[in-house]
């Protein structure tokens, strides 16, 4: 028999999730604050509890798909927590690193297993095999429930026994969409500015796609290593960048497009340059999101990296 799951917060992300437990056979509990967002879920099957303590007890594994880490502060409330020992709490509400560590200590106090995951899909991926959610935690506890997670998603992923380990990932590629976005945007907004139809901004897009993707992945590669210097495989250097990078700032000036965003570019870009880090690899620029403290134990005297061998 499978086991018994609650579903804490019925959002379009946790109704998503109930939905996926309940196809694959799951007896699947859901409560939410405002009732009537868990009540269509019960012409699928679910139980709609009255309250949070209910769905604790109907359960073996809850669930927690809620606003933020302050309103799954549900859960702490006296009654619950001594409701939790010995089950599962499985937090796949938004959050940081640390409060995903500062959860998981609160629970492992009150005798309740805890993994923590961070969603990288939208509510019509769950339940299919695109779906990716990312855990960390006890691998045991992940192990031991793997089906259950496959209901929720193809490509549900343990990425590691610390607990902030899915947040901080989760982060780290929102950070490659905003960019990619907020790039976006201001590729709209120049086209936009020099009367360029958009639709062929959308073919010239695919047609870079590749290289852009291959540009990245290389970033990725080399700031791994610490090769900060340009070399033989050096794919692009600071200068042409910097150079092409002034010729954007000049247009969106001539144009009155906000420059706030690629404002914050150049600072990057300037700094690195002071640095001597002009001819080096585009990746060189990593160190300079870095503490200066940080960024020191890593160049050398001219900044390039230590690690580079």
């Amino acid at each position: 028999m499978k086991l018994s799951i609650s579903v804490v917060g019925t959002g379009r992300m946790g109704s998503a999730l109930a939905r996926a437990l309940l196809q694959s056979g799951y007896r699947t509990t859901v409560w939410n604050r405002t009732k009537q967002k868990a009540e269509p879920l019960a012409a699928l099957g679910a139980t709609v509890a009255g309250s949070v303590l209910e769905a604790v007890n109907a359960a073996e594994i809850i669930i927690v798909n809620v606003s933020d880490y302050q309103a799954s502060a549900v859960l702490r409330d006296d009654a619950v927590a001594s409701a939790i020992r010995g089950k599962l709490i499985v937090e796949l509400t938004s959050g940081t690193p640390h409060g995903a560590r500062e959860a998981a200590e609160w629970f492992a106090a009150h005798g309740a297993s805890y993994l923590d995951g961070a969603i990288m899909a939208t509510p019509d991926f769950i339940g299919t095999d695109a779906g990716t959610i990312l855990i960390s935690g006890p691998r045991q506890a992940f192990d031991a429930n793997e089906e259950m997670f496959r209901a929720l998603g193809g490509n549900v992923q343990h990425v590691g026994e610390e607990p902030g380990r899915a947040n901080a990932l989760d982060s780290a590629l929102l950070a490659l969409m905003w960019g990619a976005l907020f790039g976006t945007l201001h590729a709209i907004a120049v086209c936009q500015a020099e009367e360029i139809d958009l639709g062929e901004l959308g073919r010239q897009w695919t047609a870079i796609a590749p290289v852009i993707d291959g540009l990245v992945a290389d970033l990725i590669k080399r700031t791994d290593a610490g090769r900060f210097a340009s070399d033989d495989e050096t794919l692009s250097s600071i200068s042409p960048h910097y150079g092409a990078f002034q010729h954007l700032l000049e247009l969106m000036e001539a144009r009155k497009i906000d420059r706030s965003v690629v404002d914050s570019y150049d600072a990057i870009f300037q700094r690195a340059i002071a640095a001597g880090h002009l001819h080096d690899d585009f990746a060189a620029l990593s160190q300079f999101l870095e503490s200066p403290d940080k960024r020191s134990l890593r160049s050398g005297p001219r900044g390039g990296s230590l690690l580079a061998g």
